[in-house]
């Protein structure tokens, strides 16, 4: 069952509690689908009155903002150990490539690098905990922390609200020719996309090739160097 429809099931209380909690636990560092239970939410809200979209955005902001404090807490105490246990349980999520990835972006960015990584999901997971084992202060991560937590859960959900409003609306008076051509157009954009993609890390590959076979033949031609000396001696004699 799709998560909408199943969503669809349970009271709006239960939604409430459950946008809060699953967000909050993916801010502590538990690799969960926060985002899509908030954007499922969300448009569910715009589809059913008995959800109150404020309520909605408040608990979801309420679950990132004390998720990630806990994150940070049990960084803070766990330290490098905590990371490498990560590692090996979620290695997906925690591996080394992307821990290292996240520290760079935090030994650049700073509390920056928690405000705008709420905005990405691997980021939005390694936020609290990994700022807690770098030990940045707390008051610099608890401002982005907030401001990153309101803005993203809270205009998530208004955005979603919205934009599902006018896309009921819109669809009821748009025929169903006009929106497989919408679909269309997206799936073909996509390809397009992932295409270009595909040719420049063919062409990136191949230049890395070539560079690295343009260097092979300097070897012969300096371990040829004592042979000529020794032949030209000989001559010589």
């Amino acid at each position: 069952m799709h998560i909408q429809e199943w969503l669809e099931t349970v009271p709006a209380v239960v939604i409430y509690l459950l946008v809060g909690l699953v967000i909050g636990l993916e801010s502590l560092g538990i690799p969960l689908p926060g985002e899509i239970i908030l954007v499922s939410s969300a448009l569910l809200a715009s589809q059913h009155g008995e959800i109150d979209p404020l309520v909605l955005g408040i608990c979801a902001t309420t679950g990132a903002i004390v998720g990630d404090s806990i994150g940070y807490a049990i960084g803070r105490r766990g330290g490098k150990p905590l990371l490498e246990r990560l590692g090996k349980r979620f290695p997906k999520h925690f591996g080394e490539q992307n821990i290292a990835m996240a520290e760079r972006s935090f030994q650049k960015w700073g509390m920056w690098a928690v405000f705008f990584g709420r905005f990405v999901a691997l980021l939005r997971i390694f936020a609290g905990p990994l700022a807690g084992v770098l030990h940045m202060p707390y008051w610099k991560f608890l401002i982005a922390n907030v401001f990153g937590g309101i803005l993203w859960a809270g205009g998530t959900t208004a955005v979603i609200y919205y934009v599902g409003i006018v896309a009921e609306a819109w669809l009821k008076r748009f025929s169903w020719l006009g929106l497989v051509l919408a679909v269309l157009v997206g799936a073909t954009s996509m390809l397009v996309l992932k295409r270009r993609a595909a040719k420049g890390a063919a062409a990136a590959e191949a230049e890395a090739k070539a560079a690295a076979g343009g260097a092979v033949p300097e070897q012969p031609a300096a371990a040829a160097e004592p042979a000529l000396a020794a032949r030209a001696k000989a001559d010589r004699a």
